[in-house]
């Protein structure tokens, strides 16, 4: 049986984020249904571990739902400070520190026993209160409750947790927690599979157009052109009268930019703003990444940015890394960043094509091949690789032709990932909603039954 509209009666919880709750329903703080644990990170050498086979838990991998196995979930060995940081199966963990304030806590209920950092904390319920519950209830509020749970003023995302124990919170009995808990664990479940679904669709359209893209780019739109070989190993044929050249041969000129300590705002339109590196990493040049350049110091006027630059980010992670956009219609007093090239294209090339083969895997396999830097998420690439770059050329004309076939593509896909993203969109939506009226009693789901296999099936 599904749920439906509660006729429950009513009464007010007296808190803003929960609003009202079933009169059967009790109210307490936090802090007396659960014991808090930290956890630590051991300095080098500490001689501990859990044998090697207990994950230890960090902000990165809250990313999943609940920490359901140590091979999926491990990141690196067990090696912690005390025995305190060893968190048995049943808990609720919270990120308390990570970063910038995103407005989300992220949550998971562990299945494993787990040994913490030091950016993370562990509500191990006691009494009235079960861990599936807790999780759910945090799950389904995080907008609600992270600004109630941080310190304000706070640019850092950090949990205080005197306001988090102190946060009252819906108390069903045992026996309606439960069954509210099967109920998410199932219709979560399925709305899940459903956004799985679709962002899968969306992952093959990427992968189709970037198909398309490097093809074009590479062998033309003319499958019975005579082929020869491009002389670069990694490219192999391209049409008999394109031309082999590089990128420094295409340029009027390479430069990178400017990034001076600049306010964490967006400049206002008669502000000089610098552009982000975010700026290209999109289909199209996004003016809105920019950060407003302090009163006191003088614009560099020089790296203004005009329409039929190309941008190429030059430092970014390695899925970014490469990302390239041509300027169009741009807003006067915008700077071009440190973390940019700016490309100015010679007549030879058709920007547009230029900007397509840069964005193209082709292109990307150079840029990963030669790029520098130790971090996985922050890599380089340098001016001579760029200017190096092999670029297949076709004549003026047929760079018109391939520019306009793959700006077709391009809106074609465009549109069909933006209504599938909407799909996506309103799946979450729905997710969050039913997760946070399941919690506050605002949908009735005692009656609430798992659906035998029969059943399942006749609803496929």
């Amino acid at each position: 049986m599904d749920c439906a509209l509660t006729k429950t009666r009513f009464k007010d919880s007296g808190s803003q984020w929960l609003g009202k709750i079933p009169e059967s329903w009790g109210l307490k703080k936090l802090k007396f249904l659960v014991s808090c644990v930290g956890g630590g990170t051991p300095s080098t050498g500490t001689p501990e571990f859990w044998g090697g086979d207990i994950p230890w838990v960090s902000p990165k991998d809250m990313k999943c739902a609940s920490i359901k196995s140590t091979e999926d979930y491990l990141t690196e060995l067990g090696v912690v400070s005390s025995a305190t940081s060893l968190i048995n199966v049943g808990a609720v963990l919270v990120v308390v520190r990570s970063g910038i304030l995103r407005h989300s806590i992220p949550v998971a209920r562990n299945a494993v026993q787990v040994a913490l950092n030091q950016d993370m904390k562990a509500l191990i319920p006691k009494g009235a209160l079960t861990s599936s519950f807790l999780y759910w209830i945090i799950e389904g509020n995080q907008s609600q409750l992270l600004p109630l749970w941080s310190k304000p003023g706070c640019t850092v995302e950090s949990i205080e947790l005197g306001y988090l124990l102190n946060t009252e919170i819906p108390l069903p009995s045992a026996d309606e927690q439960e069954t509210i808990v099967r109920f998410l664990d199932y219709k979560t479940g399925q709305i899940d599979a459903l956004i799985a679904k679709k962002e899968a669709l969306l992952a093959r359209l990427a992968e189709k157009r970037i198909a398309l893209l490097s093809h074009a780019v590479t062998k033309g739109l003319d499958p019975s052109a005579l082929m020869k070989d491009s002389g670069v190993a990694w490219l192999g044929e391209i049409p008999a009268h394109w031309v082999m050249t590089r990128l420094r041969f295409l340029a009027l000129g390479i430069e990178q930019g400017w990034s001076p300590q600049c306010n964490n705002q967006q400049a206002a339109i008669e502000q000089w703003g610098v552009l982000k590196v975010g700026c290209v990493n999109g289909e199209a040049f996004d003016e809105n990444e920019n950060k407003a350049l302090p009163d006191d110091l003088e614009p560099r006027t020089q790296y203004q940015v005009r329409d039929g630059d190309i941008l190429v980010s030059r430092a970014n992670t390695k899925e970014l890394l490469g990302s390239a956009a041509l300027v169009r219609d741009v807003r006067a007093k915008l700077l071009l960043c440190d973390k940019l090239y700016r490309i100015t294209p010679n007549e030879s090339v058709n920007p547009d094509y230029l900007v397509r083969f840069l964005r193209s895997s082709i292109a990307r396999f150079q840029y990963e091949r030669n790029a520098t830097g130790a971090s996985g998420s922050m890599q380089n690439i340098g001016q001579d690789t760029l200017k190096d770059l092999p670029i297949p050329l076709p004549p003026k004309s047929e760079q018109d032709r391939i520019a306009e076939y793959l700006h077709g593509v391009f809106n074609n896909t465009s549109a069909i990932e933006s209504r599938v993203q909407g799909v996506i969109n309103k799946l979450k939506e729905y997710r969050s909603s039913l997760i946070t009226n399941a919690v506050t009693g605002k949908i009735d789901v005692r009656q609430f039954a798992l659906p035998t296999t029969g059943q399942e099936a006749a609803h496929a």
